[in-house]
Protein backbone atom coordinates (compact mmCIF):
# COMPACT_ATOMS: atom_id res chain seq x y z
CA UNK A 1 0.00 0.00 0.00
CA UNK A 2 1.36 3.64 -0.89
CA UNK A 3 1.32 5.66 2.05
CA UNK A 4 1.08 9.40 1.89
CA UNK A 5 3.30 11.72 3.67
CA UNK A 6 2.47 14.30 5.94
CA UNK A 7 5.46 16.24 7.19
CA UNK A 8 7.57 12.95 8.60
CA UNK A 9 4.45 10.63 9.22
CA UNK A 10 2.20 9.01 6.97
CA UNK A 11 -1.42 9.98 6.79
CA UNK A 12 -3.99 7.74 6.73
CA UNK A 13 -5.66 8.30 3.05
CA UNK A 14 -9.16 6.24 2.71
CA UNK A 15 -7.34 2.90 1.90
CA UNK A 16 -5.31 2.93 5.08
CA UNK A 17 -8.44 3.49 7.15
CA UNK A 18 -10.03 0.62 5.16
CA UNK A 19 -6.78 -1.56 6.53
CA UNK A 20 -6.90 -1.10 9.86
CA UNK A 21 -11.10 -1.24 10.09
CA UNK A 22 -10.30 -4.99 7.74
CA UNK A 23 -7.76 -5.88 11.67
CA UNK A 24 -10.32 -4.04 13.86
CA UNK A 25 -7.60 -4.27 16.76
CA UNK A 26 -4.67 -3.02 17.95
CA UNK A 27 -2.33 -3.59 21.13
CA UNK A 28 -0.50 -0.52 22.71
CA UNK A 29 2.69 0.10 24.21
CA UNK A 30 0.92 1.63 27.48
CA UNK A 31 -2.28 2.15 29.25
CA UNK A 32 -3.79 4.90 27.71
CA UNK A 33 -6.77 7.12 28.82
CA UNK A 34 -8.32 7.09 25.93
CA UNK A 35 -8.86 3.54 26.37
CA UNK A 36 -12.48 3.20 27.31
CA UNK A 37 -14.78 0.60 27.41
CA UNK A 38 -17.62 -0.12 25.32
CA UNK A 39 -21.16 -1.01 26.26
CA UNK A 40 -22.66 -0.63 23.13
CA UNK A 41 -23.05 -3.74 20.97
CA UNK A 42 -20.96 -6.66 19.43
CA UNK A 43 -18.15 -5.44 21.15
CA UNK A 44 -19.23 -4.69 24.16
CA UNK A 45 -17.25 -5.42 27.05
CA UNK A 46 -14.38 -4.77 25.42
CA UNK A 47 -12.01 -2.08 25.42
CA UNK A 48 -10.92 0.29 22.35
CA UNK A 49 -9.20 3.98 21.11
CA UNK A 50 -9.67 6.19 18.53
CA UNK A 51 -7.23 7.21 16.27
CA UNK A 52 -7.27 10.48 14.03
CA UNK A 53 -4.81 10.85 11.13
CA UNK A 54 -5.36 13.47 9.24
CA UNK A 55 -8.93 14.51 8.46
CA UNK A 56 -10.11 10.44 9.19
CA UNK A 57 -10.89 8.69 12.50
CA UNK A 58 -10.79 5.42 13.21
CA UNK A 59 -11.50 3.15 16.40
CA UNK A 60 -9.62 0.23 17.36
CA UNK A 61 -10.36 -2.43 19.84
CA UNK A 62 -7.51 -3.05 22.24
CA UNK A 63 -6.55 -6.80 21.68
CA UNK A 64 -2.65 -8.02 23.08
CA UNK A 65 -2.43 -10.29 20.32
CA UNK A 66 -3.60 -7.60 17.22
CA UNK A 67 -0.78 -7.83 14.34
CA UNK A 68 -1.21 -3.53 14.85
CA UNK A 69 0.94 -1.79 17.04
CA UNK A 70 0.00 1.63 18.89
CA UNK A 71 3.34 3.65 20.04
CA UNK A 72 2.24 7.19 21.46
CA UNK A 73 3.73 10.07 22.72
CA UNK A 74 1.96 13.05 24.56
CA UNK A 75 2.06 14.84 20.92
CA UNK A 76 1.51 12.29 18.66
CA UNK A 77 0.98 8.27 18.39
CA UNK A 78 1.33 6.29 15.18
CA UNK A 79 -0.03 2.37 14.15
CA UNK A 80 2.61 -0.53 13.00
CA UNK A 81 2.29 -3.47 11.33
CA UNK A 82 5.39 -4.69 12.26
CA UNK A 83 8.41 -2.33 11.48
CA UNK A 84 6.19 -0.66 8.67
CA UNK A 85 4.43 2.60 10.05
CA UNK A 86 0.91 2.12 8.51
CA UNK A 87 -0.61 5.95 9.46
CA UNK A 88 0.42 8.84 11.92
CA UNK A 89 -1.23 11.13 13.62
CA UNK A 90 -2.69 11.39 17.43
CA UNK A 91 -5.70 10.01 20.11
CA UNK A 92 -8.70 11.53 20.22
CA UNK A 93 -10.31 10.80 23.70
CA UNK A 94 -13.91 9.97 23.53
CA UNK A 95 -15.92 12.34 25.61
CA UNK A 96 -18.91 9.71 26.27
CA UNK A 97 -18.02 5.79 24.05
CA UNK A 98 -17.19 8.30 21.00
CA UNK A 99 -15.84 11.91 20.02
CA UNK A 100 -17.80 15.34 20.59
CA UNK A 101 -20.97 12.92 21.36
CA UNK A 102 -22.84 12.01 24.88
CA UNK A 103 -23.43 8.58 23.14
CA UNK A 104 -25.04 6.16 26.01
CA UNK A 105 -26.34 2.93 26.23
CA UNK A 106 -29.62 2.67 28.53
CA UNK A 107 -30.09 -0.77 29.01
CA UNK A 108 -27.16 -3.06 28.82
CA UNK A 109 -28.73 -6.17 28.77
CA UNK A 110 -31.44 -7.93 25.97
CA UNK A 111 -34.24 -10.57 26.01
CA UNK A 112 -32.78 -11.40 22.34
CA UNK A 113 -30.06 -13.32 21.66
CA UNK A 114 -28.06 -11.96 18.64
CA UNK A 115 -25.19 -14.90 17.86
CA UNK A 116 -22.54 -11.69 17.16
CA UNK A 117 -23.63 -9.98 19.78
CA UNK A 118 -22.26 -9.45 23.52
CA UNK A 119 -24.79 -7.93 25.18
CA UNK A 120 -27.17 -11.09 26.34
CA UNK A 121 -23.87 -12.45 27.69
CA UNK A 122 -22.78 -9.56 29.78
CA UNK A 123 -25.53 -9.11 32.10
CA UNK A 124 -24.96 -5.31 32.13
CA UNK A 125 -26.88 -2.45 34.15
CA UNK A 126 -29.66 -0.33 33.42
CA UNK A 127 -29.39 3.17 33.87
CA UNK A 128 -31.79 5.33 35.70
CA UNK A 129 -33.01 8.77 33.99
CA UNK A 130 -31.41 10.57 37.22
CA UNK A 131 -27.80 8.58 35.82
CA UNK A 132 -28.52 9.45 32.09
CA UNK A 133 -29.00 13.26 33.06
CA UNK A 134 -25.56 13.06 35.56
CA UNK A 135 -23.34 11.66 32.66
CA UNK A 136 -25.01 14.18 30.12
CA UNK A 137 -24.41 16.79 32.04
CA UNK A 138 -20.69 16.24 32.94
CA UNK A 139 -20.09 15.78 28.65
CA UNK A 140 -22.04 19.23 28.65
CA UNK A 141 -19.87 20.82 31.37
CA UNK A 142 -16.41 19.89 29.18
CA UNK A 143 -17.58 22.34 25.97
CA UNK A 144 -17.03 19.25 23.57
CA UNK A 145 -20.71 18.06 23.39
CA UNK A 146 -22.34 18.44 20.13
CA UNK A 147 -24.93 15.55 19.97
CA UNK A 148 -26.62 13.11 22.27
CA UNK A 149 -26.92 9.37 21.00
CA UNK A 150 -28.55 7.28 22.86
CA UNK A 151 -29.02 3.36 22.17
CA UNK A 152 -30.41 0.49 24.16
CA UNK A 153 -31.12 -3.37 24.37
CA UNK A 154 -34.30 -4.57 25.34
CA UNK A 155 -34.42 -5.13 29.53
CA UNK A 156 -38.50 -6.22 29.12
CA UNK A 157 -39.84 -5.44 25.96
CA UNK A 158 -39.38 -3.19 22.70
CA UNK A 159 -42.31 -0.52 23.65
CA UNK A 160 -41.08 -0.51 27.53
CA UNK A 161 -37.93 0.52 26.40
CA UNK A 162 -38.79 2.62 23.95
CA UNK A 163 -40.98 4.93 25.88
CA UNK A 164 -38.21 5.00 28.92
CA UNK A 165 -35.88 6.09 26.19
CA UNK A 166 -38.13 8.30 25.30
CA UNK A 167 -38.69 10.29 28.87
CA UNK A 168 -35.38 10.06 28.86
CA UNK A 169 -35.08 12.52 25.83
CA UNK A 170 -37.56 14.80 27.12
CA UNK A 171 -35.45 15.74 29.86
CA UNK A 172 -32.40 15.98 27.65
CA UNK A 173 -34.32 18.29 25.49
CA UNK A 174 -32.90 21.76 27.46
CA UNK A 175 -29.32 21.13 26.45
CA UNK A 176 -29.92 22.37 23.37
CA UNK A 177 -28.12 19.61 20.88
CA UNK A 178 -29.61 16.69 18.74
CA UNK A 179 -31.00 13.61 20.20
CA UNK A 180 -30.42 10.23 17.82
CA UNK A 181 -31.85 7.34 19.17
CA UNK A 182 -31.13 3.21 18.60
CA UNK A 183 -33.61 1.06 19.93
CA UNK A 184 -35.53 -1.96 18.74
CA UNK A 185 -38.52 -0.90 17.06
CA UNK A 186 -42.41 -1.54 16.93
CA UNK A 187 -45.67 -0.58 15.55
CA UNK A 188 -45.77 2.99 16.32
CA UNK A 189 -42.26 3.81 17.76
CA UNK A 190 -41.42 6.66 15.49
CA UNK A 191 -44.56 8.68 16.72
CA UNK A 192 -43.38 7.93 20.15
CA UNK A 193 -39.69 8.96 19.48
CA UNK A 194 -40.71 12.12 17.39
CA UNK A 195 -42.90 13.18 19.94
CA UNK A 196 -40.60 13.01 22.53
CA UNK A 197 -37.69 15.67 20.41
CA UNK A 198 -35.98 12.72 18.38
CA UNK A 199 -34.12 13.86 15.51
CA UNK A 200 -32.69 10.78 14.18
CA UNK A 201 -33.45 7.03 14.26
CA UNK A 202 -31.62 3.72 13.65
CA UNK A 203 -33.17 0.28 13.55
CA UNK A 204 -30.64 -2.07 12.97
CA UNK A 205 -31.66 -4.62 10.16
CA UNK A 206 -28.34 -6.24 11.37
CA UNK A 207 -28.17 -9.08 8.63
CA UNK A 208 -29.55 -8.61 5.20
CA UNK A 209 -29.95 -12.04 4.18
CA UNK A 210 -33.35 -13.45 5.41
CA UNK A 211 -32.26 -17.00 5.73
CA UNK A 212 -28.97 -16.09 7.78
CA UNK A 213 -31.32 -13.33 9.57
CA UNK A 214 -33.47 -16.07 11.18
CA UNK A 215 -30.56 -17.94 12.21
CA UNK A 216 -28.13 -15.09 13.63
CA UNK A 217 -31.43 -13.20 15.28
CA UNK A 218 -33.56 -15.68 16.72
CA UNK A 219 -37.50 -14.43 17.35
CA UNK A 220 -37.02 -10.99 15.98
CA UNK A 221 -38.64 -9.89 13.04
CA UNK A 222 -37.44 -8.65 9.69
CA UNK A 223 -39.74 -6.97 8.47
CA UNK A 224 -41.53 -5.08 11.65
CA UNK A 225 -37.59 -3.60 11.57
CA UNK A 226 -38.04 -2.62 7.77
CA UNK A 227 -41.84 -1.24 8.16
CA UNK A 228 -40.42 0.93 11.16
CA UNK A 229 -37.53 2.39 8.68
CA UNK A 230 -39.71 3.01 6.06
CA UNK A 231 -42.07 5.08 7.98
CA UNK A 232 -39.10 6.66 9.79
CA UNK A 233 -38.61 8.58 6.25
CA UNK A 234 -41.77 10.27 6.46
CA UNK A 235 -41.41 10.99 10.23
CA UNK A 236 -38.23 12.01 10.69
CA UNK A 237 -36.93 13.32 7.27
CA UNK A 238 -34.41 13.01 4.47
CA UNK A 239 -30.76 11.42 6.03
CA UNK A 240 -32.60 10.94 9.53
CA UNK A 241 -32.84 7.42 9.28
CA UNK A 242 -30.20 4.69 9.38
CA UNK A 243 -29.43 0.99 9.69
CA UNK A 244 -26.21 -0.77 11.03
CA UNK A 245 -25.57 -3.74 8.27
CA UNK A 246 -23.09 -6.23 9.55
CA UNK A 247 -20.81 -7.39 7.27
CA UNK A 248 -18.79 -10.80 7.67
CA UNK A 249 -21.77 -12.70 8.60
CA UNK A 250 -21.96 -15.31 5.24
CA UNK A 251 -23.47 -13.04 3.44
CA UNK A 252 -22.53 -12.42 -0.36
CA UNK A 253 -21.77 -9.04 -1.85
CA UNK A 254 -24.39 -9.71 -4.26
CA UNK A 255 -27.19 -9.65 -0.89
CA UNK A 256 -25.23 -6.78 0.38
CA UNK A 257 -24.98 -4.03 -2.83
CA UNK A 258 -28.66 -5.08 -3.60
CA UNK A 259 -29.85 -4.44 0.04
CA UNK A 260 -28.07 -1.11 0.21
CA UNK A 261 -30.09 -0.57 -3.20
CA UNK A 262 -33.17 -0.85 -1.95
CA UNK A 263 -32.51 0.75 1.16
CA UNK A 264 -30.99 3.66 -0.21
CA UNK A 265 -34.55 3.80 -2.60
CA UNK A 266 -36.47 3.97 -0.07
CA UNK A 267 -34.43 6.85 1.83
CA UNK A 268 -32.83 4.85 4.70
CA UNK A 269 -28.89 5.15 5.14
CA UNK A 270 -26.92 2.10 5.68
CA UNK A 271 -23.85 1.83 8.33
CA UNK A 272 -21.93 -0.79 7.34
CA UNK A 273 -20.36 -2.43 10.07
CA UNK A 274 -17.43 -4.87 10.00
CA UNK A 275 -18.52 -8.39 12.78
CA UNK A 276 -16.23 -8.12 15.91
CA UNK A 277 -15.96 -11.78 16.86
CA UNK A 278 -16.17 -10.91 20.41
CA UNK A 279 -15.08 -14.08 22.74
CA UNK A 280 -17.83 -14.65 24.19
CA UNK A 281 -19.96 -15.53 20.71
CA UNK A 282 -16.97 -15.97 18.52
CA UNK A 283 -17.82 -20.12 18.20
CA UNK A 284 -21.72 -19.38 17.83
CA UNK A 285 -21.92 -18.37 14.36
CA UNK A 286 -20.04 -17.77 11.45
CA UNK A 287 -17.80 -14.40 11.77
CA UNK A 288 -15.08 -13.14 9.21
CA UNK A 289 -13.71 -9.44 9.62
CA UNK A 290 -14.30 -8.50 6.13
CA UNK A 291 -10.45 -7.59 3.91
CA UNK A 292 -10.26 -3.91 2.84
CA UNK A 293 -10.59 -5.15 -0.35
CA UNK A 294 -14.02 -5.50 0.51
CA UNK A 295 -14.80 -2.71 2.77
CA UNK A 296 -14.03 -0.43 0.59
CA UNK A 297 -15.98 -2.38 -2.56
CA UNK A 298 -19.03 -2.13 -0.54
CA UNK A 299 -18.42 1.67 0.68
CA UNK A 300 -17.65 2.85 -2.64
CA UNK A 301 -20.98 1.01 -3.99
CA UNK A 302 -22.79 2.25 -0.68
CA UNK A 303 -21.91 5.96 -1.56
CA UNK A 304 -23.20 5.79 -5.04
CA UNK A 305 -26.57 4.48 -3.98
CA UNK A 306 -26.66 7.29 -2.09
CA UNK A 307 -25.86 9.94 -4.57
CA UNK A 308 -28.51 8.30 -6.37
CA UNK A 309 -31.30 9.39 -4.54
CA UNK A 310 -29.78 12.51 -2.37
CA UNK A 311 -28.98 11.02 0.85
CA UNK A 312 -25.98 11.89 2.68
CA UNK A 313 -24.23 10.75 5.78
CA UNK A 314 -22.20 14.34 6.34
CA UNK A 315 -25.49 15.79 7.42
CA UNK A 316 -25.60 13.25 9.84
CA UNK A 317 -26.44 15.29 13.44
CA UNK A 318 -25.43 12.46 15.63
CA UNK A 319 -24.64 8.57 16.16
CA UNK A 320 -21.96 6.54 13.60
CA UNK A 321 -22.43 8.77 10.56
CA UNK A 322 -20.85 11.41 12.80
CA UNK A 323 -18.24 9.54 14.82
CA UNK A 324 -17.16 8.06 11.92
CA UNK A 325 -15.02 5.67 13.64
CA UNK A 326 -16.23 2.06 13.22
CA UNK A 327 -16.87 2.30 9.77
CA UNK A 328 -16.12 3.55 5.82
CA UNK A 329 -18.44 6.59 5.79
CA UNK A 330 -19.53 8.31 2.29
CA UNK A 331 -19.62 11.87 2.77
CA UNK A 332 -16.54 11.97 5.17
CA UNK A 333 -14.22 9.60 4.04
CA UNK A 334 -15.07 8.66 0.58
Amino acid sequence: MALKQEGDGSIMDLETKARLLSVGTVQLDRPHRAGRSSTAGPGAGGQSIFFQSGGRVVRLSVVPSSSLRLESSPDDAAIFAGELEVARGRLVEPLLHCPEQAYITVSERCIYDCKFCAVPRLHGGIKSKETVLQMVEEAARTGKMGAISLTSGVEASPRREAERVAGIVRDLSRFGVPIGVSVSPFPGVNRILKDAGVVEVKYNLECVNRDLFRQVCPGISFPEIMDALVEAVGVFGTNRVFTNIIVGLGESDETLKKSIDELADKGIISVLRAVYPHPLRAQEVRMERPSEVRLLSLARHLKAALDRNGLDCALALTGCCRCTGCDLVPGRDL
